[in-house]
């Protein structure tokens, strides 16, 4: 038996509930009838239904009680009312509270038949939908923290065990390293998953406007506020609350903030009145904290609130196991963006990734591969380039004149030009045409010469 053709038949007249069974049951329904809407209740609290055919007339219950009832304890089944002569408006009123349609005494089979097939029909799609939310989920929980070492399995791990409470949770790591999608994760493996997800990041507003961001404003509260406008705290009310780059926070604001998590209470700026929200807090950073807190740059008892369980993400480096799926990932995600027919990373490319630092982390990885693909032309991708490092960077931007290379008297000329070479290639990124323009030399050259230097 499955929920697709459970059918509860809710009629105090015996003659009609069996006449009703004998034609859904001629089509394959399995049908549980009962004479009262106390025993249609009890019914549905014991087992799973995918419609109920209800009269509108009960002798110890209003129908339009059951309907409520039955969709509460239902939420992905349908419910259809049946009428008699003169209670249309009562039926009118039933599909206003949620039953999915009504069909009027005496009952015609065909009529019978056609709304049935309708309702579980929708029953179907209903139920599918929600199982594709469901996975879509689950998608976006854990799995979506690609990775199987063990730091990436211990985070996941702890993400499980914390996503179902309310507990204020601290996701520190390295730019880069996925703290959003960390925060993502505890959100939709929570009870919360339906309501509001907020997220404001902390550096990116200026000090001025950050309290407002927070906790909204009244009009006239300053120059430029038209109108009363609702903080991210009143947004995210019964949902979860992102705190992205919470260091960065000032110490007048964190007093506010604290106040919030010790009693849930805040007001708008320029209003008197106090709101509360039922909020979880999230805070992700990439600073020190506790050395902020050594400094008195971030309060201690804020510390102390925002810090309840902290989740730690390893930089890359110290998960290199990782970067083959993680680079296979990106792969099949930009070549499919930009219909390309790209399926394979070349083992001595894959060398590359895994022989990197990353200062970038998961990010720099990310746009590494996806320039790869952007600039590939077969179906494997044979090198990758890489950014310049922060001081290489600052040396490009000087000019070549300050950028030199050491060449120490008596080296062999082969070996001079090959240094030469291979530093203007790094100075030019990895673009090795431009470096070629830079030496003076034609390009097949360079790539001649110098196959196996950086691209």
């Amino acid at each position: 038996m499955t929920l697709r053709s459970h059918i509860l038949l809710v009629d105090d007249d015996e003659r009609l509930r069996t006449a009703a069974g004998k034609i859904l049951a001629a089509e394959g329904y399995h049908i549980v009838g009962v004479a009262t809407g106390q025993e249609a209740l009890k019914r549905l609290k014991q087992e799973a239904v995918a419609l109920v055919v209800s009269d509108l007339r009960l002798p110890d219950l209003d129908g339009l009680t059951l309907l409520k009832q039955a969709r509460e304890l239902l939420p992905e089944g349908e419910v259809v009312m049946i009428t008699g002569h003169g209670s249309v408006a009562q039926a009118v009123e039933a599909m206003r509270l949620g039953a999915y349609d009504f069909i009027e005494k005496p009952l015609d089979s065909a009529a019978l038949l056609k709304t049935v097939a309708k309702a579980m029909e929708k029953q179907r799609l209903t139920s599918e939908n929600r199982r594709l939310r469901r996975q879509l989920q689950q998608r976006r929980g854990v799995e979506a923290l690609i990775g199987d070492s063990p730091p990436m399995q211990t985070v996941k791990q702890l993400i499980r065990q914390l996503a179902p409470t309310n507990v204020n949770v601290l996701i520190q790591g390295e730019s880069g390293t996925g703290k959003e999608i960390a925060a993502d994760a505890l959100h939709n493996l929570s009870g919360r998953r339906d309501q509001p997800f907020v997220k404001i990041s902390c550096a990116a507003i200026p000090e001025t406007l950050l309290e407002s961001e927070l906790f909204g404003h009244e009009r006239g509260a300053f120059t430029g506020a038209a109108g009363p406008r609702p903080g991210k705290f009143e947004l995210a009310d019964g949902g979860t609350l992102l705190l992205d780059e919470i260091a960065e926070m000032t110490p007048q604001l964190q007093a506010k903030l604290l106040r919030v998590l010790q009693d849930g209470s805040f007001s708008r700026l320029g209003g008197t009145r106090e709101l509360r929200a039922n909020v979880r807090l999230l805070c992700a950073t990439h600073a020190d904290i506790p050395g902020a807190v050594r400094e008195e740059k971030f309060r201690h008892d804020l510390y102390y609130r925002i810090n309840t369980v902290q989740i730690s993400l390893p930089p890359l480096r110290e998960r290199r196991e990782d970067i083959p799926l993680l680079a296979g990932h990106f792969l099949r995600t930009f070549a499919d963006a930009m219909g390309k027919d790209i399926l394979t990373i070349a083992p001595r490319a894959l060398d590359q990734l895994v022989a990197h630092s990353w200062p970038g982390n998961v990010r720099e990885l990310n746009h590494v591969v996806q320039r790869a693909v952007a600039l590939a032309n077969g179906n494997t991708i044979d090198s990758f380039t890489f950014a310049p490092t922060a001081s290489n960077a600052m040396k490009a931007t000087k000019g070549w004149d300050e950028a030199s290379v050491s060449i120490p008297i008596g080296t062999r000329m082969d070996e001079a030009e090959k240094q030469l070479v291979q530093a203007t290639i790094e100075h030019c990124a990895g673009n090795k045409l431009k470096a070629a323009r830079m030496l003076g030399i034609p390009p097949r050259t360079m790539y001649r010469h110098f196959p196996n230097s950086q691209e």
